[in-house]
C-alpha cells in the first residue's frame, strides 16, 4: 500500500500543477507533465490493485481503488481532451481533482488504521 500511496502523491503534485495551469487560463495544460502525472497515477493504480488483490485489502483500500477507478476515467477523458488539442472543461478537472483528493485520503487513513 505504501508504494501506491507513494506513487498517487507524485501524480498529485503534477494533477496540482496541471490544474493550475488550467484555472490560470491554460486552455491546455503542459502535455509532458500530463503524461507523467498520468503514467504515475496508473502505476499506482496497479500497485493499488495488486495489493488488494494479494492481501485482501481493507475496506478502506477497496473503497480507495473505486474511488481512483473513477478518477482514471475522468483522467481518461481530460486525455483524450487533450490530445484533440480541445480545451479542458473546468468542471471535469475539479471533479477530477476531488475523486482523487477523496481516493487519496482514503487510502492514507487505510493505512494508518
Amino acid at each position: 500500500m505504501t508504494i501506491a500511496l507513494v506513487l498517487f502523491a507524485i501524480a498529485a503534485v503534477g494533477g496540482l500543477v496541471l490544474a493550475l495551469q488550467r484555472f490560470s487560463g491554460k486552455p491546455l495544460p503542459s502535455l509532458p507533465l500530463a503524461i507523467v502525472h498520468g503514467v504515475a497515477a496508473a502505476a499506482g493504480l496497479v500497485a493499488l490493485i495488486v495489493f488488494v488483490v494479494n492481501s485482501r485489502g481493507s475496506s478502506g483500500a477497496r473503497t480507495a481503488l473505486v474511488l481512483f477507478l473513477l478518477t482514471a476515467s475522468g483522467g481518461f477523458f481530460l486525455f483524450t481532451r487533450h490530445m484533440r488539442q480541445t480545451a479542458l472543461p473546468i468542471p471535469v478537472v475539479v471533479l477530477h481533482a476531488l475523486l482523487a483528493v477523496a481516493g487519496f485520503v482514503t487510502l492514507l487513513l487505510a493505512a494508518l488504521h
